[in-house]
C-alpha cells in the first residue's frame, strides 16, 4: 500500500486493517468463515497510484507476497482515456488493479 501513497492507519490485528492517507479510506477485514473465489468470480478492486513507476512496485510486491498476475504493467485504454495499469489475482480470488492517469 506504501508504493500506492497510502499508510497503515488502523490495525486490529489480525482480523482488520485501514489504510489511508489522513485517515482509512480501504479495509482488509479477515473473515474465517469466506471461503477463496475462483478468481473469474472474485471482486476487482482498482486502487489510484501516484505514478508508472508505483504501479510497477505494487505488482512486483503482490507477486512476491502470493498474488497471482491478472495483466502486467503497461499502457491501457479506458472509456475516455489511456492509463497505465497493473492486474493481480490475490490469495482469495479477487482482482485487485494499480492505475496512474495521465497529468
Amino acid at each position: 500500500m506504501r508504493r500506492l501513497g497510502l499508510a497503515k492507519l488502523v490495525d486490529r490485528s489480525p482480523a482488520t486493517i485501514g489504510f489511508g492517507k489522513k485517515y482509512p479510506e480501504f479495509w482488509l477485514n479477515a473473515r474465517d468463515d469466506f471461503s477463496p473465489q475462483p478468481e473469474p468470480t472474485g471482486i476487482h478492486i482498482c486502487l489510484r497510484a501516484p505514478s508508472d513507476d508505483a504501479v510497477r512496485e505494487f505488482y512486483a510486491a503482490a507477486l512476491a507476497h502470493g498474488g497471482k498476475t491478472a495483466g502486467d504493467p503497461g499502457p491501457r485504454q479506458a472509456a475516455f482515456t489511456t492509463y497505465f495499469g497493473a492486474f493481480i489475482f490475490d490469495p482469495d480470488g479477487n482482482k485487485i488493479e494499480a492505475v496512474c492517469f495521465p497529468k
